[in-house]
């Protein structure tokens, strides 16, 4: 048993592809050992800016020699058979072995040394290596058949024990010669084998180990700030990302002018982070502080003093930007900057910014007028609703659109606007995934609700919903976020009602063009009536006098609003099922409950849900279930089938206890039902359990006397009829 060392040495490596580049590396070098009948003992990977390596331990030096046996056509197979397997197999009939009447093509495999299938690997390894980008490069590039690598390879260290694996790939020779860091290491460092590679490595200050890096980063940055007697802001996704452009990382302590921090902190931290890749730090009241820690790839003689102030000056031009955008906003009203939101196509099938904003404002404060959501002053939300989308033209988001809404708030803010209002254009955006904050003050949940059922009505009306794994305009996303909305709030809402006014905001232009477009007459009409359509209610009053031409309200509105109604129902009842599977709600009962039609309130369905499941999940629940989905294949078989059939004379005791119980029952659970008892209805069911199991027990349903069949069926289609007053049971698994 042997090791192994391959490395790739190239030009840098982008950051963001390394960790992936690591699992790669270590999949096509485990495949293409496992095509020769070999497996290491382990297999670590390493990445730097510079190289992507690895190490397989406990290699044999050989593969072991192997017998593989074909399956072939039956002795005494017709010929046509015999010679399509003898041209497979490229033997002769005298070289086959016959076994229990079949012919077998058994063929040697001589043992093959193991540096010989890695010599093999390595080209196909890194010709096949799935790079998100990659290049061409140097003379050779004119040909598309030339080498594809993230930048160009540069090196090729092949390591089988001692000895090196002798390849060529496009001219770039395997050795046992690397280099070191770029600045602290001139020459080349020899590799002795894969023992040593980590440790020459680290003595021409390369550390391979990207944990490594991490560590010395995370807690070098934590130091620094100590040091000044600030505290870092933990980022972990910037210390992976720094440990990516590092190969010898050296985090130091930079400051910037003081003058800077009138700027929202958001705007310095993101500067810092996404421009610069830099760490912010907090003063001791938890203030963010005029202080940044950046990550250097070199140990300074000057302990860093010119790379600082080379970053500190880097960071003051940002800050500078960041500072101009900021001051160059709030001198325009954002009464002012809305107006450009008409110039700004939303998507081509569903018009303008502008009129986006509008359609959200009419339905946020239809909302708040209908008791959807109440507490909420309607004119903030609608003014809320009307400033919400402000700052997507300013110069800040432009810059930082990452920013958006917390901007907005920032700019109305500064402009006096009611605190509700600064709130719902913060937060009008959430929740932007599961688990993500819900808002709860009123007004902000009104334009967070309006804002979510406009995209999903309007993607859903120009018929752009999600396919497959295809959500290009993240509306799963925003359902999930309306469900948790609605359920964290309490909401009693009607869906379809909201699908229904959104659509009808939604295709008030469309109408308003055809009207226009089509039916000159139709407009004279309106206007002798004194009837103007610049709400969506109006479009009712609009209908009505329609005399004089031939247009299809119907067909532009009416048809569109409930084919998006009945889309959008399931598509949130699915994301109902996602939203609730961490909580540990089955999906099968959520489909059971609204699967019975009519149920557009998810705060109750939710709650008949929930009680469901209680009782389901019960010995006698779960003998309920049985109950029901055997009267239900009985009744599947029976034809005509009267639930009211008249009892015969002669009832036996066992239909008498059912009838009894199916007469006590059903009032007791529908009365229940009414006023949103599910526990109460589900214990009124409770009670048809033990009747039921006796009259499957006791009675014949298919007697021969056609009026005892015709009770006896009766009987069980009341109950199942009973018991789907809270549920279809026949969508309940189990």
């Amino acid at each position: 048993m042997t090791d192994f060392l391959l490395e790739l040495r190239s030009e840098e490596i982008p950051a963001r592809m390394q960790l992936k580049a690591k699992e790669d590396l270590a999949r096509l070098f485990n495949d293409a050992l496992a095509k020769a009948g070999l497996a290491a003992a382990s297999v670590e990977t390493f990445a730097t800016p510079r190289r992507l390596a690895l190490i397989a331990t406990g290699l044999p030096l050989a593969t072991e020699a192997v017998s593989e046996e074909t399956k072939g056509p039956k002795v005494g197979a017709p010929p046509q058979a015999m010679e399509g397997f003898l041209r497979k197999t490229g033997l002769s009939q005298d070289q086959l072995v016959e076994r229990d009447g079949v012919y077998y093509a058994v063929v040697e495999k001589a043992g093959r040394q193991t540096a010989d299938v890695l010599a093999e690997a390595i080209p196909a390894i890194i010709r096949a290596f799935p790079w998100p980008k990659s290049q061409r490069w140097g003379a050779a590039s004119v040909s598309t058949e030339s080498l594809r690598w993230v930048r160009p390879l540069q090196g090729i260290v092949a390591l089988l024990g001692d000895a090196v694996v002798h390849c060529d790939v496009d001219g770039i020779v395997s050795g046992a010669e690397t280099m070191g860091h770029r600045f602290h290491h001139s020459g080349v460092v020899t590799i002795g084998n894969a023992g040593d590679y980590i440790e020459k490595l680290r003595a021409a200050h390369v550390l391979v180990h990207f944990s490594e890096r991490c560590r010395i980063i995370r807690d070098g940055a934590k130091a620094a700030a100590e040091a000044a007697g600030l505290t870092l802001v933990e980022d972990e996704g910037l210390v992976i990302e720094n440990a990516g452009l590092t190969e010898w990382p050296v985090p130091m302590l930079g400051r910037f002018d003081a003058a800077f921090l009138d700027v929202p902190q958001e705007v310095i931290q993101l500067t810092a982070r996404v421009n610069q890749k830099y760490f912010v730090c907090h003063d001791a009241a938890g203030r963010l502080a005029n202080a940044f820690v950046c990550t250097a790839n070199i140990d300074a003689h000057d302990n860093g003093a010119a790379i600082v102030a080379g970053n500190e000056k880097v960071l003051a031009a940002r800050l500078s930007d960041a500072k101009f955008f900021w001051e160059q906003d709030l001198k325009v009203a954002l009464e002012k900057q809305a107006e450009k939101l008409k110039d700004i196509v939303f998507h081509e099938k569903l018009g303008t910014l502008a009129e986006r904003v509008e359609r959200i404002a009419r339905l946020a404060r239809w909302l708040v007028d209908t008791g959807v959501v109440k507490g909420a002053d309607p004119d903030l939300v609608e003014r809320a609703a009307r400033l919400c989308k402000v700052d997507l033209v300013t110069g800040m988001v432009g810059e930082f659109p990452e920013l958006q809404g917390l901007m907005g708030a920032y700019y109305a803010a500064a402009q006096g606007e009611a605190p509700e209002v600064v709130a719902a254009i913060r937060d009008h955006y959430k929740p932007v995934g599961q688990g993500n904050e819900v808002p709860t003050a009123p007004v902000t949940v009104a334009v967070c609700l309006a804002e979510k059922f406009d995209t999903l009505v309007g993607f859903f009306f120009a018929d752009l919903k999600p396919s497959g794994s295809k959500d290009p305009f993240a509306l799963r996303r925003a359902a999930i976020a309306v469900v948790a909305t609605i359920l964290e709030n309490n909401l009693r809402l009607n869906l379809r009602h909201c699908h229904v006014q959104a659509t009808q905001h939604l295709v008030f232009d469309k109408i308003q063009r055809e009207i226009e477009g089509r039916a000159s007459n139709f407009t004279r009409v309106l206007r002798d009536e004194n009837i103007e359509i610049h709400r969506a209610e109006d479009l009712f009053r609009a209908r009505a006098v329609q005399k004089t031409i031939d247009l299809e309200l119907e067909d532009i509105f009416d048809k569109p609003a409930i084919k998006v109604s009945s889309e959008l129902g399931a598509f949130f009842v699915d994301r109902l099922k996602v939203q609730q599977r961490e909580a540990g709600v089955r999906h099968d009962l959520i489909d059971a409950v609204f699967s019975l039609g009519g149920e557009d309130d998810l705060v109750r369905l939710l709650a008949r849900v929930k009680a469901l499941q209680a009782y389901i999940t019960t010995a006698e629940g779960a003998n309920l279930l049985a109950a029901y989905k055997r009267a239900a294949n009985i009744l599947k078989q029976a034809d005509g089938v009267d639930a009211a059939a008249p009892a015969p004379a002669d009832l036996v005791t066992e239909e008498l206890a059912l009838l009894t119980a199916l007469n006590t029952a059903e009032p007791k659970a529908a009365a229940a039902l009414s006023v949103e008892d599910f526990e109460g209805a589900m214990a009124a069911l409770a009670s048809l359990r033990a009747p039921i199991d006796a009259f499957f027990e006791g009675v014949m349903v298919n007697d021969p006397d056609p009026a005892k069949r015709a009770f006896r069926l009766g009987l069980l289609a009341r109950f199942r009829d009973a018991v789907t007053q809270v549920a279809d049971f026949s969508k309940i698994e189990g």
